[in-house]
């Protein structure tokens, strides 16, 4: 795609502008929490992007993987606007490991692609994102990457006074209303937070003739969310203790053509007026609906030099009851629910010369369950052990990391002939990490995980018990078969990274290598059963390989403002033994921004692109080239004690049909037509 080959050149050039940085101390960087032993992303050879401040606030959307989808080795896995997962480095679902403050969000949205992710970018401080395996601390699910969303919801640091927020958005293709609330504040020796959030949004508008029988809307995508958080912790000279409650609930829709409404025309119904009348009820009647609920209650403890030899120890316990329902019209279909409680230990030693590191323990118990008759998978006990130990070793300009992981998992059915299984997992981890100068940072990492399989890829329709009892999945209109006998995945990853970290240009240019074997692919196998479609979870090796650039250049800086100009790029590439892609794999991509910063206000124009997919995988279907413009501002405005934000930009402008081969619904749901998206906030 020409579009694609302007972002390479760009890409290019920016990268050679890079050489010509000024030799300055990088400035003041976000501290990471994901890794407890690195106070910045770049002191650490692990490839890793954080969205906080003005950034999130800008990019944060009703769903985790929009929020995400602009970031190079990150794309979104839409299903409709009211499921948006993140796929990292062409790898999604149990691969992907999605925290809130360091524990996983326990939902249920790996079984599916129709299912969400339970956390909420729009009330999040920071976001951390771990591109490729980042197994030692948080488990061998974690293949492609993790996502730790951080909020305030036990407060870590005592607050000086009291900040309130306020933030309200429309977005125009959804006729959307949305809006947070949040307040930090003290009580005493007690830190206090608080936040609520509402989210009301109508069927998605999309470029002219795309939508459901050509329209220009998708029916049945409406969303409704609520959300709220209390949370306070007691701080004395050492640390502190707290406890936090939150309570989500999330209703949504799914497009028609997700569940065997897809290309049908209405005119041609058998007759006119009443008898197309009662038709269409009928279909609206079979409408899928999906209506989540999550409560989660977490605890945490830290100490700060709780004892000889360490430095800190924290502790954290997160118990989750969340329940998915899934509507068929004003039927109940299923009902999925999952009891989890997990909880982490982390003992960060002192430095013992020039090394640094922390040890732990992780460990959970899940009893997940699907009742109703088309409850595909059985209901299933799961118990996880982890225990890991991370290094790192700095002298001069070398780095050193490495670290070992083991991890033991039971899952055992109930009410099932299927058998329990067990698995041993060991992963191991080794990088280094040589700066140039204070600006120029060279690094490379070597990764062997082991991944045990999933409850979804062991156990869906009972592991191949036979066509005779196969249950279709609604939400997905197809049959999904697991397999019992499946082994861990295991995975040889090397990545190797050049940063340059200055005071006026960022380049980060990425390059991977990602060998598997045991690698579990839901496969589409071509077969259907009546007219269903069967996907079955396959084993076999594969190999994924990819590049990425992120690059940022202050190119003028006068008196009235500042030009910059920002480019990413990535593409990744999978290939299962056989020669054949793996499916929904993200195509070429990239993106090129102009901005004009002043001391109120901020501007921008940019563009994003995709070439088309012509390698979809065996039985999928390819998706087109496409290119998005977006423009808009920010302005600032101070008010007694209070900063007031408004913001405009129209997203799309060119109403362009955008199919996102990430996306299981490709066909049938396109993304968001011509958006006018306005937004306030006030922080005080």
């Amino acid at each position: 795609m020409t579009a694609c080959k302007y972002f390479v050149a760009c890409s290019v050039a920016i990268a050679t502008c890079g050489a010509f940085a000024i030799d300055e101390p990088p400035p003041l960087e976000h501290v990471l929490v994901t890794l407890p032993i690195h106070q910045t992303a770049t002191e650490t050879s692990l490839p890793v992007t954080v969205l906080t401040g003005e950034e999130l606030a800008r990019e944060a959307s009703a769903t985790l993987g929009q929020t995400l989808e602009r970031l190079p080795g990150v794309h979104n896995a839409s299903f409709g606007p009211g499921v948006g997962q993140p796929v990292i480095r062409g790898l999604s679902g149990p691969r992907v490991t999605t925290l809130q403050n360091g524990t996983r969000s326990t939902d249920a949205s790996s079984l599916s692609a129709d299912h969400v992710v339970a956390v909420e970018a729009l009330l999040a401080d920071s976001i951390e994102v771990l591109r490729g395996p980042a197994t030692l601390l948080y488990g061998g699910g974690a293949i492609g990457g993790v996502v730790n969303v951080l909020d305030n919801r036990i407060p870590t640091t005592f607050p000086d006074d009291t900040r309130w927020g306020l933030d309200y958005r429309y977005r125009g293709a959804t006729d959307g209303n949305m809006g947070t609330f949040r307040v930090d504040t003290a009580l005493g020796p007690f830190a206090v937070h608080a936040d609520a959030l509402f989210r009301d949004t109508q069927d998605l508008e999309v470029p002219t003739g795309a939508g459901t029988d050509g329209s220009h809307r998708l029916p049945n995508t409406d969303t409704r969310a609520t959300a709220g958080t209390v949370g306070a912790a007691f701080h004395f000279n050492s640390g502190f203790f707290g406890i936090a409650v939150n309570r989500q609930n999330n209703e949504y829709g799914l497009p028609q053509g997700g569940h065997g409404h897809q290309g049908q025309d209405h005119d041609d119904h058998a007759g006119e007026g009443e008898e197309q009348a009662a038709e269409e009820a009928a279909e609206a009647e079979e409408d899928i609906r999906l209506d989540m609920d999550q409560t989660r209650y977490d605890i945490r403890l830290q100490l700060d030099e709780p004892m000889a030899g360490f430095a800190r120890f924290s502790g954290v316990v997160s118990l989750t009851d969340y329940e998915h329902t899934e509507f068929e019209g004003v039927e109940v279909g299923t009902v999925y629910s999952s009891d989890s409680v997990e909880g982490r230990l982390e003992g960060v030693h002192s430095p013992l010369g020039d090394l640094h590191g922390v040890l732990g323990l992780q460990v959970s118990e899940t009893e997940f369950s699907a009742v109703g008759e088309e409850a595909f998978i059985s209901p299933t006990e799961s118990s996880r052990l982890g225990l890991f130990l991370v290094e790192d070793w700095h002298r001069g300009s070398w780095q050193l990391e490495g670290g070992l992981r083991f991890d033991r998992d039971e899952l055992t059915p109930q009410g099932s002939t299927a058998p329990a299984r067990e698995f041993n997992t060991f992963s191991a981890s080794f990088g280094a990490l040589y700066e140039f100068t204070k600006t120029w940072h060279v690094s490379a990492t070597l990764t062997r995980s082991e991944r045990a399989p999933s409850v979804e890829e062991l156990y869906s329709n009972d592991g191949n018990s036979g066509p005779s009892t196969w249950v279709t999945h609604a939400a997905t209109a197809a049959i999904e078969v697991g397999d019992v006998t499946l082994e861990p995945e295991e995975s040889v990853n090397v990545d190797i990274g050049l940063l340059l970290h200055g005071e006026t240009q960022s380049l980060r240019i990425g390059a991977y290598y990602n060998d598997f074997d045991n690698f579990i692919n839901l496969a589409s196998t071509g077969v259907e059963v009546g007219e269903t479609p069967v996907r079955r979870y396959e084993q076999g090796s594969a190999e994924f390989m990819g590049l990425e650039l992120d690059a940022h250049w202050q190119v003028l800086e006068t008196h009235s403002g500042l030009l910059s100009l920002e480019v990413e790029m990535d593409i990744t590439r999978g290939e299962l033994a056989d020669g054949s892609d793996v499916p929904r794999m993200p195509p070429l991509s990239g993106a090129l921004g102009v901005v004009w910063e002043q001391a109120s206000a901020r501007y921008f124009t940019r563009l994003t692109g995709a070439d088309k997919q012509d390698r979809p995988g065996n039985n999928e279907e390819g998706t087109d080239s496409w290119v998005r413009w977006d423009i808009g501002g920010q302005w600032h405005f101070d008010v007694s004690d209070a900063l007031i934000t408004l913001s405009a930009a129209v997203r799309n402008i060119r109403d362009e049909e955008i199919r996102l081969s990430t996306s299981v619904l490709r066909e049938s749901a396109p993304e968001p037509g011509r958006s006018f998206n306005v937004g306030v906030r006030v922080e005080w």
